[in-house]
């Protein structure tokens, strides 16, 4: 079975992240997306609250695991027999990271690969800080998000859309 992880803070999970899942599952039998645990970063959602959106925004896509690590994720992929690392790439200005990141974990177990996927057109823009602060401040995030996430922003900051969106 060719298993991959796709590692994230999903704080919370937008639908360019459910993208990248999706387009994943046809390469892989098995995806695990699964929550870095960063005590360096400060998250809006609790890691159980975060667990609870995704597995409700990917219940309906099979041969997916959600999950959630601390530590090195090369190790964490060991544990899991994954054979691939699954990321996402927005722009150009991700890929020096991502590349140094890709490397590292090469270095560190050279039996498990990076596999990057360009996120789809309509998601290019879209980012978990993006979405949190245009919610902030009441922008319109419907279809970028699933739809419980739009209704735990609502209870977690109390989201209510001031801006409509501007005609594409």
């Amino acid at each position: 079975m060719k298993i991959a992880i796709y590692p994230g803070s999903f704080d919370p999970v937008t639908n360019g992240h459910i993208d990248i899942i999706q387009r994943g599952r046809h390469l892989f039998d098995k995806i695990i997306v699964s929550i870095l645990l960063n005590p360096g970063k400060k998250a809006l959602f609790s890691l159980d609250e975060r667990l609870d959106m995704l597995t409700e925004s990917l219940k309906d896509i099979d041969g997916v695991e959600v999950d959630s690590f601390a530590g090195l994720l090369i190790d964490y992929a060991e544990r899991k027999n994954a054979k691939a690392i699954l990321r996402g790439m927005r722009a150009v200005s991700d890929f020096e990271y991502e590349f140094q990141m890709a490397l590292m974990n090469r270095r560190l177990n050279r039996d498990i690969q990076t596999v990057f996927l360009m996120t789809g057109m309509r998601w290019i823009y879209t980012s978990s800080s993006i979405i949190k602060e245009a919610a902030t401040f009441g922008g319109d995030i419907s279809g970028m998000v699933p739809a419980i996430v739009e209704k735990k922003l609502e209870e977690k900051i109390g989201y209510v859309v001031n801006h409509k969106k501007a005609e594409d």
